[in-house]
């Protein structure tokens, strides 16, 4: 076909699927990406006829052009959903707001404030609406219902213990006045966006039940299971949840334990958080890892005991496990927000973002790399709209500030604050001396994107597992997740995190300088 034809036939069909507002289908953009592609592949070019060369790195361009048109629609498409859902909701909670005070005949000016703090996705306190004055700097209520929730699930509510979270602040002038730092739906955590500040958590009423992890394969880590079980049960009369292989170790070794409960399916699984007060970790890193992998939507805080060859997320000694817990259920104590990654991979065959896979959330990292490969790979990044840079290398790691110590250090990125608000963009090896690690802001949105000229594919791992294949045109869109993971501290988030970093890493620890002072005559 010569270019002419291929010209005469793309405008035929573009014609043919023309709208009338004078817009073009996404559906047509798609075809006719596919149509280039497919005569890219049977255009026979000769490496020295330079004529077709030409031709085919032109029609590579229009290719690109109109899978970025399509793109934009899709987005554009996704992004007008996403308003309209909002709107729905907003609507239908001023009409909730509206029978409430109709029905109260107004509220007492003495039982509330004057501030309101927003909930979103409708959800009102149990009898009233929640209200905040604002001395504490985040608001709480003991249980917050849907506002078509059954009533008769209110005493099964009533059994997940509530807590309040403030700020950390030494002084009168802090900025304890803001409220949309964390918000709360059904008593969990949320954040609507972060911060860097301390932050303490206290039980308004005791936990009940507690959810122990454990690292396989351990006999030191079993032993001290049992006892922590046993310890749990007879002195705070708690209730334990395991994980079936946990139990069926427990079981073997005393009939005690019978008392420990497990859960069966994943959809009994899914709403374990309703019923766990604590999650209590015997491992290292890893098995942190593993318990914030677990949960898909909020996390409950999360006592990490140091058992294993890393420690920049366990600061709790398991020798001294008694004191430890009975000081972290007691409260008040200092907590980490620990931000997670939400991955979505997107293939070429989708037409829009609707279709992506099942999200990923990490709390360490994502790799993009050439796995077995020998070739380079070849990533085009975009942050949000705008065109960041070509990766060409071994890969490319998105991580977030918890990961930082972890594969990103190792690549030659920064150690950062756990809690500080972003995404670190760190590669892998580059092919340029030139391509430095940078650090995003916590809202935009990254976009991964394995182009059609690309020589093979790339592979993408989640916290180093779940491994995924990127072919040519698949992309990897990444952004901040909504539920954070609350960690406890020894002492407090920064003292915890610069003891991890001299400790584990042995951070800048040299021998002193000697003097050179003048000698005693």
């Amino acid at each position: 076909m010569s270019p002419s034809q291929f010209s005469s036939a793309g405008e035929a069909n573009i014609s043919t699927t023309q709208l009338e507002n004078g817009f073009i289908d996404s559906a047509s953009l798609v075809n006719s990406e596919k149509a280039v592609h497919e005569l890219l592949q049977q255009t026979p070019v000769h490496g020295t006829d330079d004529h077709l060369i030409e031709f085919s790195e032109a029609l590579r361009t229009v290719a690109k052009a109109l899978r970025r048109s399509a793109e934009g629609k899709a987005s554009a498409q996704a992004e007008a959903a996403e308003w309209k859902r909002k709107y729905e909701i907003e609507k239908s909670r001023n009409q909730l707001l509206k029978q409430k005070g109709n029905s109260s005949g107004g509220h007492n000016g003495d039982s509330h404030c004057g501030c309101i703090e927003s909930l979103g996705n409708g959800y009102t306190t149990n009898g009233h609406i929640n209200r905040c004055c604002g001395k504490e700097g985040i608001c709480c209520e003991e249980v917050l219902l849907d506002g078509e929730a059954d009533p008769r699930n209110h005493n099964k509510m009533m059994r997940k213990a509530s807590f309040k979270l403030s700020w950390m602040c030494k002084g009168e002038k802090s900025d304890q006045h803001k409220h949309d730092i964390v918000s709360f739906e059904k008593g969990d955590i949320t954040t609507a966006s972060r911060s860097s500040k301390q932050i303490s958590l206290k039980w308004e009423t005791p936990p009940q039940t507690v959810l122990v992890l454990t690292k396989p394969n351990s006999t030191t880590v079993r032993v001290l299971c049992a006892d922590m079980v046993r310890w749990l049960r007879e002195q705070k009369n708690l209730n334990i949840y395991v994980e079936q292989r946990v139990k069926e170790e427990l079981l073997s070794n005393s009939c005690f334990f019978k008392f420990v409960e497990t859960w069966g399916d994943d959809r009994e699984f899914s709403d374990l958080h309703t019923k766990v007060d604590l999650v209590v970790t015997l491992g290292g890193d890893g098995t942190v890892l593993w318990a914030a992998s677990m949960f898909k939507g909020p996390v409950p805080p999360i006592v990490p005991f140091s058992l294993g060859s890393l420690g920049f997320m366990t600061p709790f000694y398991s020798e001294r496990y008694q004191e430890c817990l009975d000081s972290v259920m007691k409260g008040p104590i200092s907590i980490t927000l620990r931000h997670r990654l939400q991955c979505r991979v997107i293939r070429d065959k989708a037409k829009h973002e609707y279709e992506a896979e099942e999200p990923i959330l990490v709390l360490n990292e994502v790799t993009i790399d050439r796995g077995i490969s020998s070739y380079l790979t070849n990533l085009e990044c975009y942050c949000d709209s705008s065109f960041v840079t070509r990766v060409q290398g071994d890969g490319l790691i998105l991580s977030t500030t918890s990961g930082s110590t972890a594969y990103s250090l190792a690549a030659g990125g920064s150690m950062v604050h756990p809690q500080v608000p972003g995404i670190l963009f760190t590669p892998i090896c580059p092919h340029s001396l030139s391509f430095r690690p940078l650090i995003l802001p916590e809202h935009v949105t990254i976009r991964i994107q394995v182009p059609f000229n690309s020589r093979s594919p790339a592979w993408a791992s989640f916290d180093g597992k779940d491994r995924k294949q990127l072919a040519a045109g698949d992309a990897l869109v990444c952004s901040m997740a909504a539920w954070p993971v609350p960690t406890a501290c020894l002492e407090d988030s920064t003292g915890d995190f610069l003891r991890s970093i001299q400790d584990g890493l042995h951070w800048n620890q040299r021998k002193t300088q000697s003097s050179d002072g003048l000698r005693d005559l």
